[in-house]
């Protein structure tokens, strides 16, 4: 028997969740809780120590993100994080920051230039209703990422957005999803992954997604 207040026989696998004002921040970490995970909020360097993963969550403004990172001295914590090989994933905003620039608004912030490419908005000429809201399907194009374990094909995902990311590296592309154009919904690169939905507002198959980038951690 385990005696009161001692910890927990196997200790969960901390998640560091960069915490820079983001909307969603709230209703991610009650997600990566409801996975088993152990999650630190994040919002200093000092505070990410033996985390295992770490989560970049985001809606809004490409700048915004930017700009609040940049004060809080997180970029190069999250750059520093990503190349100590253990799992990062960026979410919404969190998938476009890593990225060089963006066209938003006019963005002149520099984005963490992790992958090179910029951000664009969806196209008018086709008689797309801008933003995307709600629910749409995503295409597997690399069958052995490990965030798409026992998730099948054709799932759909929740997305809420305007803009979204054009990798110049076509490899990086780990899922494809259609909006008046196929446009990269997620990418994936040894150990960062990235997706434009939403995993913490996709039900069920959001929730095996969070379970297994939680798995990669552990």
């Amino acid at each position: 028997m385990v005696a009161q207040g001692s910890p927990p026989l196997y200790p969960r696998t901390v998640i560091a969740l960069l915490d820079y004002g983001s909307g969603n921040l709230r209703s991610v970490h009650k997600a990566l809780l409801a996975v088993g995970a152990e999650v630190r909020v994040v919002q200093e360097p000092g505070a990410i120590g033996d985390a295992r993963g770490m989560v970049l969550p985001g809606v809004g403004a490409f700048d915004d993100c930017i700009n609040a990172l940049q004060r809080q001295e997180l970029i190069e914590a999250a750059r520093n994080f990503i190349a100590s090989g253990r799992p990062f994933l960026g979410i919404c905003v969190g998938y476009q920051a890593l990225f060089e620039a963006s066209e938003e608004f006019n963005s002149c912030a520099v984005g963490l230039g992790i992958f090179k490419g910029k951000v664009v908005r969806f196209s008018e000429a086709h008689g797309l209703k801008i933003p995307q809201i709600g629910w749409n399907q995503i295409e597997i194009v690399q069958p052995d990422c490990p965030l798409y374990r026992d998730i099948p094909n054709g799932s759909f995902f929740y997305f809420v957005h305007s803009f979204h990311p054009q990798p110049a590296d076509d490899s990086i592309v780990a899922t494809r999803t259609d909006y008046g154009l196929p446009f990269a919904s997620s990418v994936w690169k040894d150990n960062l992954f990235a997706t434009q939905f939403h995993p913490e507002k996709s039900q069920k198959v959001g929730l095996q997604l969070l379970k297994n980038f939680l798995h990669l951690a552990s």
